[in-house]
């Protein structure tokens, strides 16, 4: 049997919010943009090359919905975007103005630093010990 986690959901205020985030700053795949009703969207996005896992960008419905937006794992780092050059995206995501929670660090498994969506939902950046060398 063969499996794998396809989507994974993120709640948010807004879906043109989220995506101008996610792909016009993050430059994520915008993979699928669907009409669901008059309120809701079914909305993919993955980093490029990314051919399994995809982010649903949910738009909170209700109170409760809105309150988890930016705390959906209670204030521990939430998501995780792997990299082959974690300097050239930090840069790139500063030019952005994306926020950075910190310095990069140099742990056992790699170069990793803390940065927040527009919603508080934080991520780490990390690039593996044992990415591969990179080419130039």
């Amino acid at each position: 049997m063969k499996q794998f986690l396809s989507a994974v959901s993120v709640v948010v205020p807004d879906y043109d919010a989220a995506l101008d985030f996610y792909v016009g700053v993050l430059g994520f795949d915008l993979i699928e943009d669907t009409r669901l009703s008059a309120t809701k969207r079914w909305v993919l996005v993955a980093p490029p090359g990314s051919m399994e896992c995809r982010l649903l960008l949910a738009k909170a419905s209700d109170e409760a919905q809105s309150r988890s937006i930016g705390n959906q794992t209670g204030g521990r780092v939430f998501l995780f975007l792997t990299t082959d050059d974690c300097p050239r995206d930090m840069t790139r995501m500063q030019a952005a103005g994306v926020r950075f929670e910190g310095a990069m660090r140099f742990e056992a498994y790699g170069k990793v630093v803390v940065f927040s969506d527009p919603f508080g939902n934080l991520w780490d950046l990390i690039e593996p010990a044992s990415a591969p060398p990179r080419s130039g």
